[in-house]
């Protein structure tokens, strides 16, 4: 870390409580430890990105693609002089606030919680490195650094009015500048997460069959990155060929931000990460021409993949999952677990718990949820599918 606007651990703004400071670890590897730590993380790991949960061993899920995410910032933030540490902890922590059943089921989560301030999965992840995560005796959450906080509330740039609800609550507590840009490892954090789902939903799509290889070779980017494995790589074999070409994909996408970011930041000049703030624009971008690039594959995708026939069947059967469960918790409360019951019964009114029924559904797994839609109901939405 050599940038002077990259942001330094010993200029930490610090904690909400305060601690000691580590004897052998920064601020930021202290947070990435806690995250990778928490039960919010553990979950990821059966939560799905576009497919559920049983649907396949070989589909990213929540927890695989925060790796991969993690790793491409790893690798932009050393290549911008940035605060890797810094970049990897707001990487991890970006899906924390994920329901179920991945954008379905915050769809329609959100839609249920709408009379009660709606919900917003990074608002999500705040409320659950600040309070959901409860395991440390003299606070809740995680009590990660402000810097950290900022970079998961804000990294995809500043959040404007009307806050979500779990960022206000948490906001009227905790300042964390929600105008402003955030720093620019949270920024590359960012477009890590566009990078790597931008990259691996092509392979999951592929190993779905959704769509075939031929038809990937005739998108905008990829042409050029099939073209270059056939020409050096005639006689590949499919399956390494298609590797092959995603592979430089991604290679094209990184080397792109990292071009993008370093003419960007010589052009504004930042003396310190409080100007990358103030920059009044994102300093880690795609350039131009990429971001048309990748809006056509996106379309792509959205048609071939996230809209596909199947996907949308199970689109279906999930969102009913989520819609049963929600009023059967706000009926009967007492069917969440002991250690909510003292928050149930301090629950001031409707929309206290309602939020509770929120963070608790949004907490499941894709298979918790569907075990316990099956026997709450009993009907169990795998043997519709024949999983």
């Amino acid at each position: 870390m050599t940038a002077p606007y990259a942001t330094d651990p010993a200029g930490s703004r610090g904690r909400l409580h305060p601690e000691a400071v580590s004897t052998f670890r920064s601020p930021y590897q202290r947070d990435r430890d806690r995250i990778i730590h928490s039960s919010a993380f553990r979950r990821l790991k059966h939560k799905t990105q576009v497919f559920i949960e049983h649907e396949g061993d070989y589909f990213r899920t929540r927890l695989t693609h925060s790796i991969e995410v993690a790793q491409v910032a790893r690798t932009i933030s050393s290549a911008l002089d940035l605060n890797q540490e810094l970049a990897e902890a707001v990487a991890l922590a970006h899906d924390l606030g994920h329901t179920p059943f991945g954008h379905t089921g915050e769809d329609a989560l959100n839609a249920l919680l709408a009379p009660y301030g709606g919900f917003d999965h990074n608002a999500q992840a705040i409320r659950i490195v600040t309070s959901l995560e409860r395991h440390y005796a003299g606070w809740d959450g995680l009590n990660l650094t402000w810097e950290t906080l900022e970079g998961i509330a804000k990294h995809n740039g500043p959040v404007g009015a009307p806050l979500p609800y779990a960022l206000a609550q948490y906001g009227a507590l905790h300042d964390l500048e929600l105008q402003t840009h955030a720093s620019a490892e949270a920024q590359v954090a960012a477009l890590s997460d566009d990078i790597a789902y931008s990259h691996h939903d092509l392979h999951d799509g592929l190993r779905a069959e959704l769509f075939s290889t031929d038809e990937l070779a005739q998108l905008p980017v990829l042409r050029e990155t099939f073209a270059e494995v056939d020409r050096l790589h005639p006689d590949l074999d499919k399956y390494r060929r298609r590797h092959e070409a995603l592979r430089r994909f991604f290679g094209v996408l990184v080397e792109d931000v990292i071009g993008v970011a370093k003419s960007t930041l010589a052009e504004v000049n930042p003396r310190s990460a409080h100007d990358v703030r103030h920059a009044g624009r994102m300093v880690v971008r795609f350039s131009d021409g990429l971001w048309s690039d990748l809006k056509q594959i996106r379309e792509f995708l959205f048609h071939r993949m996230y809209r596909a026939p199947d996907v949308v069947k199970m689109r279906v059967q999930v969102t009913q999952v989520v819609e049963d469960l929600f009023p059967l918790y706000m009926r009967d409360p007492s069917g969440l677990p002991k250690q909510w019951r003292k928050d149930v019964e301090e629950a001031e009114d409707e929309t206290a718990l309602a939020r509770l029924v929120g963070d608790y559904i949004a907490g499941m797994t894709d298979r918790f949820a569907i075990q316990e839609h099956a026997r709450l109901t009993g009907s169990d939405i795998r043997m519709r599918t024949g999983a």
